[in-house]
């Protein structure tokens, strides 16, 4: 209890800090100067909203919320599949949804229905966790993979809210800084209600946290759909373009100036040398894609781009059809599945920097084989997964990754045969939106 204290006082303090981030980060994203209010509990009708009751002496409530945190833009595609489980499983449920970035935020509007609340994550001080309580007074509480915050899993015991947490999943890399904070953490971990996780590796470590795991559900991504107007329209602007695309799909910082360097090299052979570089003499004839993670780094990646000779050309100024140029940079929010629809091979951004890297499941699921670097702890089952299917390929660096990928869009039936291994891996592992969504329903009762 003394250390949860002295954390709140923390929390407490950080908050004109926390204030001050948002302001730098609103003048690239305007949404995060928007609500603002709201990250500290505070409502412009700060009453408990009653919900409509049936018409009968038994008042009986028709609805009551399903609170589900969604922090980012991946966790909110995630929860996409699983709201709509969660409606048909729990009939009268209102969605209360919440993030912590804008790109989640704005993912999110499309998940709501009549009667549902959008509203930014409460900061984890007593005051804010209890106020936003009060206000919604969810039903139970559905963290999405990896979000558990003390005062909040406190603050939800208090009030007999049942906190639990979904496709989870917990890397090496967390589970050892979650245990040097083991005074803090562990606390919360084991106040949780529940716990759902991916794979066994992923309960194996919840478990070293003291966290209730009790099932393991597979991973809701694997559920999703791609969008299938965004796919069609990519698709058939790559069969009119007449020459391989390859992406670079959530690119993070640093990594882009990876790919240029590798394809400034190739582009600087001459003819005797590209003679000698079978593999490599292809690169100026495919065309290339990058596709930021982060919207704020649009701009300085295509200012990159051009300062290492490339021309450039962005997705917000394609209207028919895309534009010719060195690098096409995807300057888009939600248009993944239009990105992979044009590809015909994917490299997995934050594998090439030692950050984890991203959700490989969208690319397979749209048919778009990816090659990997070798960072892919934060989605290590479903990375070892796609290779064993071979719908992935692991590299050790750029340099390999890059001639990975134009071997395969040399070879017409080995691209094929790794399009098929991708598309074939997502149906091999659905079910994991209705398992959670039922395991719920069980716990409500």
């Amino acid at each position: 209890m003394m250390v949860r204290a002295l954390y709140s006082v923390v929390m407490w303090l950080l908050q004109p800090l926390v204030r001050a981030k948002l302001r730098r980060r609103a003048r690239d994203e305007p949404a995060y100067g928007e609500h603002v209010a709201e990250r500290f509990g505070v409502y412009a009708d700060p009453t408990p909203i009653e919900l409509p009751v049936a018409p009968s002496s038994s008042a009986q409530v028709v609805g009551f919320y399903v609170w589900v945190h969604a922090v980012s833009l991946g966790e909110t595609r995630a929860a996409e599949v699983l709201v709509d489980q969660l409606r048909a499983a729990l009939p009268g449920m209102r969605l209360l949804l919440t993030h912590g970035t804008a790109t989640g935020r704005a993912q999110g509007v499309s998940l709501l229905r009549e009667g549902d609340v959008q509203v930014w994550q409460p900061w984890d001080t007593p005051g804010a966790v209890q106020r936003f309580l009060r206000r919604f007074r969810p039903r139970i509480g559905l963290l999405v993979e990896t979000e558990v915050w003390p005062n909040m899993v406190a603050a939800c015991a208090r009030a007999r809210i049942p906190l639990c947490l979904v496709n989870a999943r917990m890397n090496e890399k967390s589970l050892r800084q979650s245990l040097r904070l083991g005074w803090l953490a562990l606390p919360a971990y084991q106040g949780l209600r529940a716990v759902w996780a991916q794979t066994p590796d992923d309960a194996q470590r919840l478990r070293q946290l003291g966290a209730p795991v009790v099932g393991i559900t597979g991973n809701v991504k694997f559920d999703a759909t791609p969008d299938a107007v965004q796919l069609a329209q990519g698709q058939g602007w790559r069969a009119a373009l007449g020459r391989p695309v390859v992406v670079f799909a959530s690119s993070r910082e640093g990594e882009e100036a990876l790919l240029l360097q590798v394809l400034k090299e190739n582009r600087a052979l001459d003819p005797v040398e590209y003679a000698k570089h079978a593999t490599k003499n292809i690169a100026t004839s495919v065309q290339w894609l990058i596709v930021p993670r982060h919207p704020q780094r649009f701009d300085a990646v295509a200012q990159l781009c051009k300062e290492q000779g490339f021309s450039v050309s962005l997705r917000s100024t394609w209207f028919d059809a895309p534009a010719q140029a060195d690098i096409w940079l995807g300057d888009s929010l939600g248009e993944m599945a239009l990105y992979f629809g044009l590809a015909d091979v994917a490299l997995l951004g934050g594998s090439f920097a030692p950050l984890g890297g991203q959700n490989l499941i969208e690319a397979a699921a749209c048919g778009c084989p990816v090659v990997m670097g070798p960072h892919t702890f934060n989605f290590a089952q479903a990375a070892e997964l796609a290779e064993e299917a071979g719908a992935a390929f692991t590299r050790d660096d750029m340099a390999q990754a890059v001639d990975t990928a134009l071997s395969l869009v040399r070879s017409e039936s080995d691209l094929a045969k790794a399009q098929a291994a991708a598309r074939a891996l997502g149906l091999a592992h659905r079910g994991a939106a209705q398992r959670t969504a039922l395991a719920v329903q069980q716990l409500l009762g």
